[in-house]
């Protein structure tokens, strides 16, 4: 098995750098920390940056995750060149544009783009918002998956993921303590789906309400509480019809925990009654 150890960066082309650049700096509360190469790099927290950008094709997603070494980076190659999948091993160049001192790369079952990293850097200065967002952590992601039944297999057993609860078909993931790293969206292809930051409290979540409204963002859900993760949330639309979330007082889970299946409906995704498109979480052709 494959022990993820941290949750590190999102890789994502967009058709506007300069554009998306600016959204996150004034919208999301994110601070540049570096361009290189037709990159920029952006963080919310002490992680050398959360979100690296790049001019192209938008639906060019790759998610960096962390293993604990060198070795357990060569087992997780061996692993999955045995499961089937092609594994490219980062030259020294790529590691560098990734910021960390090695990876692998690979795609999932559904055709995700997945780094393991090894060694990612941290940040000598401290996070220095565009905005003050409030924003503590980057968290989590929705991942577009086009099997959820097949995609939460993979990730359970080939990897340390365990599903916290499920909604519909799509299982709600962890490698640690906090109750999702991964909602699992049944789709038609690969990608990510939102990237979420934790901020503060929920006075956070209100503020951003306001204020992402009186600048004619589009909000996508909220503000609202999770019912199964006990979050509260807001959701909205960046560049690219990327969709970006704030949350706080996310529920921890433990070996004890024993996840729970939920319907598909707005008292699930929302207690406060927020009222989201759940077409996102139907998968029914994909899951026969």
């Amino acid at each position: 098995m494959i022990n993820v150890v941290g949750f590190r960066y999102c890789r994502l082309g967009t058709a506007d750098l300069e554009e998306t650049v600016k959204f996150g700096t004034d919208m999301i509360g994110l601070e540049t920390v570096g361009r290189e190469n037709g990159s920029v790099y952006m963080r919310g927290d002490d992680r050398d940056h959360n979100i690296c950008y790049f001019e192209g094709d938008p639906t060019d997603h790759t998610l960096g995750l962390e293993l604990a070494d060198f070795d357990a980076l060569d087992a997780a190659e061996s692993t999955l060149t045995t499961a089937g999948l092609d594994v490219h091993r980062g030259t020294g160049e790529e590691a560098t544009a990734r910021r960390c001192m090695g990876y692998i790369n690979f795609k999932d079952p559904s055709g995700n783009s997945i780094d393991l990293t090894v060694r990612p850097f941290a940040a000598g200065r401290r996070y220095f918002p565009g905005r003050d967002a409030g924003i503590d952590e980057f968290s989590h992601i929705g991942l577009r998956v086009t099997d959820p039944r097949e995609a939460e297999k993979f990730w359970s057993e080939v990897f340390n993921f365990k599903t916290s609860d499920w909604i519909g078909w799509s299982a709600l993931m962890t490698f640690d303590e906090v109750h999702h790293r991964f909602a699992l969206f049944p789709s038609d292809r690969p990608g990510i789906q939102h990237i979420n930051f934790q901020v503060s409290e929920t006075d956070d979540v209100m503020r951003s309400n306001y204020f992402l409204r009186d600048h004619q963002v589009r909000i996508q859900a909220g503000p609202g509480r999770h019912s199964l993760s006990g979050a509260r949330f807001l959701y909205f639309y960046g560049p690219d019809e990327m969709i970006y979330e704030y949350s706080c007082g996310v529920r921890m889970v433990d070996d004890t925990w024993r996840a729970r299946q939920f319907p598909v409906n707005d008292a699930s995704f929302c207690a406060w009654g927020s009222k989201p498109d759940l077409s996102v979480l139907e998968g029914p052709d994909a899951a026969e």
